[in-house]
């Protein structure tokens, strides 16, 4: 079969940014321990092994944001102009969610309406947190409401939390990444940034972290009335609303759980490449298709649920 699948978590690393961030802070976070080696190149080729038409590139963990705001400002710009260009490079084989360099909620209202209006992008790419500062605290507020205004899509990607990993020596990758996945949903649900911004679509990688397995626990909270004041249709409800990413989660331990709170149609195909090395992006295509999945459910979230969520995504002809 020709490529077909839209990869929606495909990483790149601009020279620039393996630069300014460090293989000291981009290293260790990794389950390899190493900055993983990228080019453009390298994406397609692994790309056309595994059936990929198009892969939607973003920056992944540690993100942009060092402590210098004209730093952050700056790599941000730089990144999304580097994307804008591999998408001019290689027509339909490239899509780009446009980073953000948050908490500078100035430069980040800046940086969405460049990289929509300018660029073309076809999302924003969000980190699950900024020194601590989950996205549903309220100097984050404007940002969501830019996001909303203009109907576009947040993508999450993941980062450290605040404090020492635990249990020391384990990668972030591992433990860390999903359970601050986790914290970033609960921290938008109950502050009520999903209730009030419905035209906003939100993706959450790795098939939306712990959330389908502690989604019963966290709607629990509904109890208490200041909760329950920021889910008025139900915290179950504006969870069933979100979209995740199926990379490192194509088996039938993640899969289970994730079908009872997401809809399939909610579900999308991604590698986490070049984190994940490419035998992992070949394990996530094997494992959809031993998941028992109808036919039609299976195209959906290799393609179909990307394109209907991205209608200006260009793929090969």
């Amino acid at each position: 079969m020709a490529p077909h699948r839209i990869d929606i978590q495909h990483h790149i690393l601009p020279p620039d940014y393996v630069r300014i961030a460090g293989a000291e802070r981009i290293g260790p976070l990794m389950v390899s321990g190493r900055v993983p080696e990228w080019s453009p190149e390298l994406s397609l080729e692994a790309m056309e092994r595994n059936g990929i038409a198009t892969a939607v590139v973003s920056i992944s963990a540690p993100g942009v944001w060092f402590g210098d705001a004209g730093q952050a400002r700056e790599l941000a710009r730089a990144c999304n102009e580097y994307a804008a260009g591999l998408r001019r490079r290689f027509p339909g084989r490239f899509g780009f969610f446009a980073i953000l360099p948050l908490p500078d909620v100035a430069g980040s209202l800046d940086e969405i309406a460049h990289s929509l209006d300018v660029l073309g992008a076809d999302g924003l790419c969000l980190m699950t947190n900024y020194d601590g500062r989950y996205p549903g605290e309220a100097e984050f507020a404007p940002v969501f409401a830019e996001v909303d205004r203009r109907g576009a899509l947040a993508f999450f990607h993941p980062c450290v939390g605040p404090g020492p990993l635990v249990p020391p020596g384990i990668p972030a990758a591992t433990l860390e990444f999903p359970f601050d996945t986790t914290r970033a949903v609960a921290s938008l649900l109950f502050s009520g940034v999903l209730a009030r911004h419905r035209r906003m679509r939100c993706v959450f990688s790795h098939a939306g972290g712990t959330v389908p397995f502690l989604a019963q626990r966290m709607a629990r909270l509904e109890r208490r009335p200041e909760f329950r004041a920021q889910v008025p249709e139900g915290a179950m409800a504006e969870l069933r609303r979100l979209y995740v990413d199926v990379a490192l989660s194509a088996n039938p331990l993640a899969f289970g759980p994730l079908l009872q709170v997401i809809p399939p149609e909610q579900i999308l195909f991604a590698s986490d490449y070049p984190f994940a090395p490419e035998d992992t992006m070949t394990a996530t295509v094997k494992g959809l298709g031993t998941l028992g999945l109808a036919p039609e459910v299976l195209q959906a979230i290799e393609y179909g649920n990307a394109q209907r969520l991205m209608p200006g995504l260009t793929t090969p002809a």
